[in-house]
């Protein structure tokens, strides 16, 4: 067929010069979107999406236009934003899994400070009451040993003897919960 004659016809608006263009065009096209993307939906969503675009630009096209040329640039280009819009999704969705372990982490921790911090409770609760008194003062108020000597009247040994025996009898309890009681205790039980 005469090229020159069909994108004449494909440039007047007459619909079965779009035919004809596929019939001649379309298994080229077809086996050049292949090398590149190796999935025969995609190939066909690329030869049908090139055909839309070049019936929709017609009007640009001009009478001495080389046609090959033209339909393989407007395939390339076509398959390029395919691999971009491949990238992009992949990017999306490692993201997404990223913040989805992140998220999940995140929740994890929060429960397990949740439920080593109720149990730091409970054990404080279980204290004699001087002991508990001077270790909440110590550890939830922040005061020094000398200063809770002196508030209660005792003596600053008195004091740390209190704090050691609460230390020890807390880590023994907390133990049970593994390395990330080790660092709780570490953290909320032997700061300060």
């Amino acid at each position: 067929m005469n090229n020159e004659k069909l994108i004449n016809r494909f440039i007047d608006g007459d619909k079965t010069a779009i035919n004809d263009l596929y019939a001649e065009y379309s298994p080229r096209l077809y086996r050049f979107a292949m090398a590149y993307l190796k999935s025969e939906s995609e190939v066909l969503d690329i030869v049908q999406e090139v055909f839309v675009n070049v019936w929709m630009n017609r009007n640009k096209l001009k009478k001495d236009s080389n046609l090959d040329a033209y339909l393989f640039t407007v395939a390339k280009n076509t398959i390029v934003s395919v691999f971009r819009k491949k990238l992009s999704e992949k990017d999306y969705l490692e993201h997404l899994k990223n913040k989805s372990i992140t998220n999940s982490i995140d929740t994890e921790s929060q429960f397990n400070y949740n439920q080593l911090s109720n149990k730091l409770n409970d054990l404080i609760e279980q204290l004699p009451p001087q002991r508990k008194k001077i270790y909440q003062l110590s550890k939830e108020q922040g005061l020094a040993n000398k200063t809770i000597a002196a508030e209660l009247g005792i003596s600053i040994k008195t004091v740390e003897d209190h704090l050691s025996k609460a230390s020890k009898f807390i880590k023994k309890n907390l133990t049970e919960y593994g390395f990330l009681a080790l660092l709780f205790i570490d953290l909320f039980v032997n700061s300060k």
